[in-house]
């Protein structure tokens, strides 16, 4: 009776180990990543996917610093893989004729080994460029290597958001901003939250370098995004604690009607049935 038992719960756990590999076949081989790394795991993929996310956002940095570069989006399919730059001038990432966005799709499949046709790169101009803390945090940087004080510089970006709808910002300059000491200075408007979950969504950050000749500059940017329903502006889904007073309703006077002996109606006492 034991040995049948035992046999039972043997059955059971292959025909689990089973269902479990066949689903994470099925989940490799729909995100294509057998051919790029065979018998790969679901954790080694996604670091895969991270580490080819962050080298392609450093590689972009580098190349379109000038032309308002404000990040990367990587959409991966079956067939291919889509790779949309978000940048404030797409006219200069595309190049005259697409010859630069051309470019920039040889150079990405020579360095990841990829074959021809198998990647696609699209400009996408940013919808609100005062929104965008990376956009910014480059603005500033070409203002501080262009030789402009560092509070001057701080207070236009800190205008220029405010100006765009947002609902607050922060600027950071730390280093040798004056004399041999470093130290920092912040800069700040209108509201900011530092945690929680919304700050996931609603706090957009950005980090950049200077190089001048006093040493290195660092540059961080914060902006809170506005509720916008839409999404296209700011995130779709409220902050928590925000409350919403609705008007009340238009109270509706019900008339009633008059009374009939209020008024000494004929169906009243008359003076025959008073006696007189």
């Amino acid at each position: 009776m034991a040995r049948m038992y035992t046999q039972t719960i043997e059955g059971y756990l292959n025909i689990v180990l089973l269902v479990r590999d066949l689903y994470i076949q099925a989940f490799c081989e729909s995100f294509d990543c057998l051919e790029i790394m065979p018998f790969a795991s679901i954790k080694k993929k996604f670091i895969a996917d991270g580490v080819f996310k962050a080298e392609l956002n450093n590689f972009f940095m580098r190349e379109l610093a000038e032309d308002g570069y404000s990040g990367v989006e990587v959409r991966k399919t079956p067939r291919k893989t889509e790779i949309i730059i978000m940048a404030t001038r797409t006219q200069n990432v595309l190049g005259e004729k697409g010859r630069r966005i051309r470019e920039l799709t040889s150079l990405v499949q020579k360095r990841f080994n990829l074959p021809e046709e198998s990647v696609d790169l699209y400009a996408e101009k940013v919808a609100q460029r005062g929104l965008c803390a990376i956009a910014q945090c480059e603005s500033l940087r070409f203002k501080l290597i262009g030789g402009l004080p560092v509070r001057r510089a701080c207070y236009g970006i800190l205008r220029y958001i405010m100006e765009s709808q947002a609902k607050g910002c922060e600027v950071i300059v730390s280093g040798k901003l004056r004399g041999q000491r470093a130290k920092s200075m912040k800069f700040v408007d209108g509201l900011m939250i530092h945690s929680g979950d919304p700050t996931n969504e609603y706090v957009e950050k950005g980090v950049r370098h200077v190089v001048l000749r006093q040493g290195v500059i660092g540059i961080k940017v914060k902006i809170m995004l506005p509720h916008d329903p839409k999404g296209v502006y700011g995130p779709k889904k409220p902050l928590p604690d925000s409350v919403v007073v609705f008007e009340p309703k238009e109270e509706i006077q019900i008339k009633e009607k008059p009374s009939e002996m209020q008024y000494g109606s004929l169906t009243g006492p008359t003076p025959d049935t008073m006696g007189f």
